[in-house]
């Protein structure tokens, strides 16, 4: 590991908190930001302490991005993905921190099991950590006193085995335990079920759109939005991906209620089979073009809280085999950030608007100190990117272990120049430094009701 640094970054557009850019420096110490201004004096005590500068001229300086929902795959299933390879792809992505999900071997279902991932990720891991509790039908004590965790995680449907809790007396159980963020996988399971039965024999991947399909993923929304009002508890909705969900929450989406949308519910659709075949199966599954507008704006209104990318790689040889006995999910950390810029660059958003609900909204949702703005006493997080420059998405150059990507050939601006975790330079211009370890995050108290959460639709318009 590398000692904490000194940095000052020089000539740099800084993304202030208030949604503007300001031309100037940017001077770190140890792991915290310590002054930001149009020009910082290198003074004697400066030079002192001063491990190195950095000329950002032509860049833009972002905080770094959080990424909330991923799928790291350590322990059990390391073949596929491991904690190394994806902190390393996430330091080439401009992610500083990110969230994992409980679906590991062992289940991310106890104590035990999130100190075994804990320890892990402090041997490994080049960037900030965080990992859920995964609810069962029966380990509610664990639910209510594992720490340090961002909050619990549910799948209500898209899953087997003690994972899967998809009957509505443990569902309520848990909603009326304790305080802590319940995040949830809202797909409704006896629906999936029916509509399997329904397409039995069929191998073409996109009917894996229409087997789980909009009114699964709307109804146990719904389910776990009535929970939610009934016992005022903090709900965050996953990876939302139909039309339906988002024009729900604008009827009725209470203040301690979050939600999220992934790039690739953003940008693909249904049309993608045809193009990468399984590569584009994930759960929830793509959408229509309306599902892809309707998320769109419900993000730019403030509907939609933040993006997150459900990192979740397979191997090629998992995804060739013939649909349904190929696994769900796609890789996305090292392409989030270049691709939602791109949008920007496209005015289809600000650069401040695809921040904010990269990093910003991220740390107020789960209440992560320090994090997701640059400012003296934040963390010292940091991506400085290059949008005068595009690039495409190549197989070759991807450092997740899964060796590929559902936008291989996209051709992209805004990829990350240098990423700065705690103060130290992890990657530089192509070159990691594995030496830098990340922390592990920590999360304040529950949020109060009466409180809420800061909405998103008045940043950057």
């Amino acid at each position: 590991m590398t000692s904490p640094t000194c940095l000052l970054i020089r000539h740099a557009q800084i993304l202030l908190p208030n949604g503007e850019f300001l031309f100037g420096d940017v001077q770190t110490h140890e792991r915290k930001i310590v002054q930001v201004a149009p020009h910082i004096s290198a003074t004697p005590s400066t030079e002192t302490t001063l491990t190195r500068e950095i000329d950002a001229d032509g860049l833009i300086l972002l905080p770094g991005v959080i990424d909330p929902q991923v799928h790291f795959r350590e322990p059990g299933l390391e073949h596929k993905e491991d904690l190394f390879t994806a902190s390393c792809a996430c330091a080439k992505g401009g992610v500083t921190s990110f969230l994992e999900m409980p679906n590991t071997r062992p289940l991310t279902t106890t104590q035990l099991a999130l100190d075994d991932k804990l320890k892990r990720a402090a041997d490994k891991c080049l960037v900030n950590y965080g990992f859920f509790i995964g609810a069962t039908g029966d380990n509610l004590s664990d639910l209510l006193q594992a720490t340090p965790t961002p909050g619990i995680k549910i799948f209500m449907g898209s899953m087997h085995g003690p994972l899967l809790v998809d009957q509505a007396t443990a569902l309520e159980s848990i909603f009326a335990s304790g305080d802590r963020l319940i995040a949830v996988h809202a797909e409704d399971q006896a629906r999936i079920r029916q509509r399997r039965q329904e397409f039995a024999g069929r191998t073409d991947p996109a009917v894996h759109s229409q087997i789980q399909d909009n009114q699964a993923a709307l109804l146990a929304t719904e389910l776990a939005l009535q929970l939610s009002k009934k016992y005022q508890r903090r709900l965050h909705i996953l990876h939302m991906s139909t039309a339906e969900e988002a024009d729900l929450l604008r009827r009725d989406k209470p203040s301690w209620v979050t939600a999220e949308v992934t790039p690739q519910h953003l940008l693909l659709n249904v049309d993608a089979y045809a193009k990468i075949g399984t590569l584009a199966q994930m759960n929830p599954p793509l959408r229509s073009p309306h599902d892809n507008a309707v998320l769109w704006q419900a993000l730019l209104d403030g509907i939609i809280d933040f993006i997150a990318t459900d990192h979740a790689p397979h191997t090629l040889e998992e995804k060739s085999q013939e649909y349904p006995n190929t696994p769900s999910g796609m890789p996305g950390v090292e392409t989030s950030l270049p691709l939602m810029l791109t949008q920007a660059s496209q005015g289809r958003c600000t650069i401040a608007q695809a921040s904010h609900w990269m990093s910003t909204a991220v740390a107020q949702g789960y209440n992560i100190p320090y994090k997701g703005a640059i400012a003296p006493g934040y963390d010292a997080d940091l991506v400085l990117v290059d949008l005068n420059t595009y690039r495409l998405v190549r197989r070759e150059e991807l450092l997740t272990k899964c060796g590929w990507s559902p936008f291989e050939g996209w051709n992209l601006t805004g990829w990350p120049v240098m990423t700065i975790v705690g103060g130290q330079v992890v990657y530089d211009r192509g070159k990691l430094d594995t030496r830098v370890r990340g922390q592990a995050l920590t999360f304040g108290e529950a949020f109060s009701v009466a409180l809420g959460v800061p909405r998103t639709k008045d940043v950057g318009r």
